[in-house]
């Protein structure tokens, strides 16, 4: 399978960066998957699940938002949060989340509060994706 560049940064380091066979994204209008000779494009990313396949094996990232950006060099996802599944601490994730939570809590009405409760939503599928895995 052909192989492209990828780098994964958040605002602490670079999460990674090598070639892989395809990505998958959790987009805000959608998810996904990106292989060599992808189209180029820029799209925002909402918290979830990313898996990188390198190697012919998976590796599952949280993100918790950031933009992903398809060029001729390559994938380049530059992500508010990034941390490996195997990596979490599911504590700090917890507090994250509640976080997260009052801080919504405290918006004002409207449009921008609805999208503020959308990503929580992500945040509470992707917590429970990763207690699910934890069982596994």
């Amino acid at each position: 399978m052909a192989t492209f560049q990828f780098d994964l940064v958040s605002p602490e380091k670079l999460v990674f960066s090598g070639e892989v066979e395809q990505v998958d994204i959790p987009g805000t209008e959608g998810d996904f998957g990106v292989l060599a000779g992808h189209s180029p494009v820029v799209a925002a990313i909402r918290p979830g699940i990313m898996t990188v396949t390198a190697n012919g094996r998976q590796t599952k990232v949280v993100v918790l938002g950031g933009l992903a950006e398809v060029s001729a060099t390559g994938l380049t996802v530059l992500a508010d949060v990034a941390t490996s599944v195997e990596d979490i601490d599911r504590a700090a994730f917890a507090k994250t989340v509640k976080d997260m939570e009052a801080a919504i809590a405290q918006m004002a009405q409207g449009t921008q509060l609805d999208k503020e409760i959308a990503r929580l939503d992500h945040f509470r599928t992707v917590q429970q994706h990763i207690e699910g895995t934890a069982m596994h």
